[in-house]
């Protein structure tokens, strides 16, 4: 009986030890991600799927910020529910240990105040260390990566190469004019997408050019049509200055180029000229990186000061079940 009270006394004694600034100790190792998933539609609510390669050993997985604790499932991969330990620093971090496991484990939770609708534009803002991909419901096809243009077309999603941080943006209802120009004997149809309101459409085939006024700014503006309409390069300009925009490419034929012009004013797209602004996107979407983080020097010091900790939990429990017996 004694020998079971001393290390009661001793366990508790190493876990008033440990400081609270050390909250952030994980008690396993770091967790191989076979894969994360960002699963959007136009709800405010964001559904996450991390998927965790089987492991001998108690491992620890980082999850997105704003998750709602209560959404958290973790199961194998037949479905069923496993035990797992759930950390949060203080800091708004959470993590999930998963104990040793024979199967992949599959971790679902959704996050909250990420997503929200202002003005029928979807804005979601996510971020993660690791490469993570993004999957879009079928209802989009069009949206904004960090203000550059992408269309799927026959894709599904994109990927986040190495992690990053992204702000994704998509139209609850698609606000779309189309224009019909006639161009010689031939006739083209320009779709403008946009939440701005369009005034005073022109074609000049002289110089090569569609103009249009828009009466808001920071509203993105889509301008979509068949390449031959306008000679590739282009500039684009807004009240006479050259502006920033991006080209995306979705079907065979045609081009969309996209900017977001910063006041009201009338735009004019010229082809047949170089263009030194031009910003074209990456299709691979590779999101900016997260800037690395520099760790403590005492934090392995708490690190294989928890090891320990399990260590003596084991025999605590060994011990009092010998007792018991």
């Amino acid at each position: 009986m004694n020998n079971q009270i001393y290390l009661i006394v001793l366990l508790l004694a190493l876990v008033t030890v440990i400081p609270t600034a050390s909250a952030q100790l994980a008690l396993g190792a770091e967790a191989n991600q076979k894969l994360i998933e960002v699963n959007l539609n136009k709800s405010e609510i964001v559904n996450l799927k991390h998927v965790i390669v089987t492991s001998s050993i108690p491992v620890n997985v980082n999850l997105f910020d704003g998750v709602i604790t209560e959404s958290i499932t973790v199961t194998n991969d037949n479905g069923d529910e496993k035990q797992f330990g759930l950390a949060n620093d203080g800091q708004g971090n959470t993590s999930i240990t998963i104990f040793p496991t024979k199967s992949n484990t599959i971790i679902k939770y959704d996050l909250e105040d990420a997503s929200t609708l202002y003005e029928n534009l979807w804005t979601v803002r996510v971020g993660y260390s690791e490469t993570f991909s993004v999957l879009f419901s079928e209802e989009i096809d069009l949206f904004f990566l960090n203000n550059n243009i992408i269309q799927l077309g026959n894709r599904n999603g994109i990927s986040a190469n190495n992690g990053g941080d992204a702000v994704i943006q998509y139209y609850d209802k698609i606000p779309k004019v189309i224009e019909e120009v006639g161009w010689g004997e031939e006739k083209f149809e320009v779709e403008i997408i946009t939440n701005s309101k369009i005034d005073k459409f022109n074609v000049d085939q002289e110089s090569k050019s569609i103009s249009l006024q828009v009466n808001q700014k920071n509203k993105f503006v889509t301008v979509t049509m068949e390449e031959k309409l306008l000679d590739s390069p282009y500039s684009i300009s807004l009240n006479g200055e050259k502006i920033k925009y991006t080209k995306s490419v979705s079907k065979e034929n045609y081009v969309s180029l996209s900017m977001k012009p910063q006041a009201v004013g009338e735009i004019v797209i010229t082809g047949s000229e170089y263009n030194k602004d031009l910003s074209k996107i990456n299709n691979s979407a590779d999101i900016l990186p997260v800037e690395s983080e520099s760790i403590p020097n005492d934090y392995f010091v708490w690190l294989v000061f928890g090891g320990v900790l399990i260590i003596v939990a084991i025999v605590v429990i060994i011990i009092i079940r010998k007792i018991k017996k």
